[in-house]
Order: C-alpha cells, then sequence, then structure tokens
C-alpha cells in the first residue's frame, strides 16, 4: 500500500492517541479514534474556528532503533511521548489542544484549534519549532549522544468538505507532504500548484470597509486574498500556509500589492487602502526596490493612499533590514498599521519599535466589550498608548450595534467589522 494511504488509514481508524492534558493517556487498538478526533474537530467548526493539523515525523527512526536496542528503544520512545505531552503543555492552552496522536513511533500528529486570522501562521510556525527545540534538547540530556531529528508541516482542514473524516484525513496527508517535502512526493504537485498561482497572479481581493466612528463614512478598505475558486487555496489561511512551507510567501505578497495597485486604479478608488504584509517581506532586502517598480507601472497611485498593515506574530528583532525599510517606506510617504494590538506583548512591542501611523486593536479585546468592563478599561489604556504613538486607532470585529456604542463613548478613530459589512468588491 502507498506510503500516505496506509499512514492516513491508521490516522483514521485506530492508535494511540492523546487527549489535551489531563485526559492525555494511551487507548488500546480496539478504541476508535476517529469520534474524540472528529467530534472536537466538528466542536470547532461549530463555534466558528479553524483546525490545524500539525505533523512531527521522526526522520531518524530506523537509525535510532538500531543503535539503542530493543530495551533501551522501548525506554527512549515513552520518554519522548512525555517530553511531547509536557512541551505542548508549556506552548498551548488547553483550549486549544483537540489531540496528539501518536503512531507507534512513526512520529506525532497534533490537531489545535485557533481562530480564522492569517496573524497565526507565524504562531504555528515557533510552535513547531518551540516544540521540536525542547524535545529534542531534552532527549538528548536523557540519551546523549543520540537525539531524535524530526522535519514538520501542518495543513487546516477545510470546512467545506463533504465529510470531516474526509477532510481531516486529507489535512492530515497534505501536512506529511509538507513535513516530508520529498523529491517525487506529493509534495512536488503542491509546489507545482502553488507555482502555478505565482506564475498565473490567480489570486483575487475583496474589500473590507474601515468606518469612521464619528461620521459613520467609509475611511479605507482593507484587501482580504483569496486563492483560485474550488481549490484549497481559495481559503486566505491554506494559501498562505503553503506559501510560507514552500518558500513563497515574498513573491505571493508582491502579487497582492500588484493585484491591489490594479484594483485602486480600474475602480478609481480614492479613499485610503491597507493592504496585510508579514515583517518576513517588510524586512525583505529586495522589496523597496521591487515596490518601486511598482509605483512606476502604477504611475498616479499616491503612496499616502497606502497603509502596510503589519501582521505582529512574526517576530521583527531577527529580520535585519525591517527598521530601515520601514523608515524608507515613511521616507516615501507611505503609511504603517500595526494589526492585532492587545493579543499579546509582541503587539506593544512592535508599537514601540515602529511608532505606527494607525495601531488595529484585535477582536479579542472587542467581543463582548458592551458586557465586560475589563475590557472596556483594556480599550482605554490601548487608546493611551495610540495617543502617546501619536496614532489613530482601528477597532476590529465589531459585531452589533452595542459594541459599536462602547467605541463611540471612547472616542475610537475607526472600526471594522461585519456591523458595517463583509468583504465584497471595492466600490
Amino acid at each position: 500500500m502507498h506510503r500516505y494511504a496506509e499512514r492516513v488509514k491508521r490516522f483514521t481508524i485506530w492508535g494511540k492517541i492523546f487527549l489535551p492534558f489531563s485526559s492525555m493517556r494511551f487507548y488500546p487498538p480496539q478504541f476508535i479514534v476517529r469520534n474524540p478526533v472528529i467530534e472536537g474537530v466538528k466542536a470547532a467548526f461549530y463555534h466558528d474556528y479553524e483546525v490545524a493539523v500539525i505533523v512531527f515525523n521522526l526522520k531518524n527512526l530506523k537509525e535510532l532503533a538500531e543503535q539503542l536496542g530493543k530495551f533501551r528503544y522501548n525506554q527512549f520512545m515513552e520518554a519522548l511521548r512525555k517530553s511531547f505531552r509536557s512541551s505542548i503543555e508549556r506552548e498551548l492552552s488547553h483550549d486549544e489542544v483537540i489531540s496528539l496522536h501518536d503512531f507507534s513511533g512513526d512520529g506525532f500528529t497534533l490537531l489545535i484549534k485557533l481562530e480564522d486570522d492569517l496573524q497565526f501562521l507565524p504562531e504555528i510556525d515557533s510552535t513547531i519549532r518551540k516544540i521540536v527545540d525542547d524535545v529534542e534538547q531534552n532527549l538528548y540530556l536523557q540519551f546523549a549522544p543520540l537525539i531524535p531529528q524530526f522535519e514538520s508541516g501542518y495543513m487546516f482542514v477545510e470546512k467545506r468538505h463533504d465529510s470531516v473524516d474526509a477532510a481531516v484525513a486529507k489535512a492530515y496527508k497534505q501536512a506529511v507532504m509538507m513535513a516530508e517535502k520529498r523529491v517525487q512526493s506529493e509534495y512536488n504537485e503542491m509546489m507545482f500548484a502553488m507555482s502555478r498561482i505565482i506564475f498565473q497572479k490567480d489570486i483575487k481581493l475583496l474589500a473590507q470597509p474601515i468606518m469612521d466612528v464619528s461620521t459613520n463614512q467609509i475611511y479605507a478598505w482593507e484587501m482580504l486574498s483569496r486563492g483560485p475558486e474550488g481549490t484549497i487555496f481559495e481559503s486566505p489561511l491554506s494559501l498562505f500556509s503553503v506559501a510560507r512551507q514552500t518558500g513563497m510567501l515574498y513573491e505571493l505578497e508582491m502579487i497582492v500589492f500588484e493585484k491591489a495597485f490594479q484594483l485602486i486604479k480600474a475602480t478609481e478608488c480614492k479613499q485610503e487602502i491597507f493592504i496585510n504584509c508579514t515583517p518576513l517581506t517588510l524586512g525583505n532586502m529586495s522589496f523597496i526596490h521591487d515596490l518601486q517598480k511598482l509605483m512606476e507601472r502604477y504611475k498616479g497611485i499616491s503612496p499616502r493612499q497606502i497603509t502596510f498593515e503589519i501582521t505582529e506574530r512574526d517576530s521583527i528583532e531577527e529580520i535585519i533590514d525591517f527598521i530601515h525599510n520601514i523608515k524608507k517606506l515613511r521616507f516615501m510617504g507611505f503609511k504603517i498599521a500595526v494589526d492585532d494590538t492587545g493579543a499579546g506583548y509582541a503587539s506593544l512591542n512592535t508599537i514601540s519599535e515602529v511608532l505606527p501611523d494607525i495601531i488595529k486593536i484585535d477582536r479579542s479585546v472587542i467581543e463582548n466589550i458592551d458586557k465586560n468592563s475589563v475590557k472596556e478599561s483594556m480599550l482605554k489604556g490601548l487608546l493611551l498608548v495610540a495617543k502617546e504613538a501619536g496614532s489613530l486607532v482601528v477597532a476590529e470585529g465589531i459585531e452589533n450595534e452595542e459594541e459599536a456604542s462602547v467605541l463611540t463613548r471612547n472616542n475610537v478613530d475607526l472600526a471594522q467589522g461585519y456591523y458595517y459589512a463583509r468583504p465584497g468588491l471595492l466600490v
């Protein structure tokens, strides 16, 4: 049987499974894995979460078995399972974990739930690195000089799928491709599909208005990317996660900028345009040059109309040209926004480094703010931070009139969310 088919069969029928934290334990072979895993995925979808399947393959399994011997190898594998479990407990909250699955030594598969937000992609990358580094270091201390070597990949479970079971199995198979990256494997098909999207510039942009709270008029539009319709890449999470894992993120984001400029020209839009951009792209040494070439092709678009919205979950400290490029962008007339403020320390650190023109307050602060006085106090604190930085404030994720009323009484500048409009065509 084909390697992937065999592993997917084991994944969807039975195996050893850890459930979250207090329930993490091995189940006997007759236990049907499908029940807790699939029910967990369904529950996450019901509450509007996305589900990511993360695969950790043990690359040097055969070598470890040969060098350790049967008894010592069994000790090693037990220590490996415990180390994985404890590392996941440190890196992820109880509510984020759906299951951790162990294929009798082949590797581990972790299912987590997260919000439908592109800002979480670098966080997944960071979490994977931390788990792998932690496990490798822990096992090295116990079994030096031997050390486990992992390859990892992830994919999101499609919501619009006839069967949740099949969707989970498909996401698992694709995550294995991302992890193994083997020549002549189906990973090459994923690479080819992403390369074709880049070559054909086969993406479309939707626009969501950003409203002036005081006038209830449209102040700006945020551009939101979608891949080819009817494919896994239609979801921006899948589109950008594959681009990150295949080394094509920069090319994809440059196409987003080009598509945005095309839309501005075609619609003769005079309002401001917000474009999401990762620090990885903003810090690329070719970025300013490539952007200038784009601006030459689309003459008549003022840099003052464009705001680059920084996705804050990529660490900026390790990106050498990031601050340098930000200064150049400002000199050229572009504006800078920091997204997801209030979702963690990283956004506040980015604000202090960048002093952005606009601060976008994360929807986790805004959700049910009309019923939570602590959240309103947090909003007031972030408004003070914005005032000190000389920044305008956008409140994200406004869902109803009650939340909007809190913004009005706190003199928030701008707002965005389904209460005002869902993403659609730029008008």
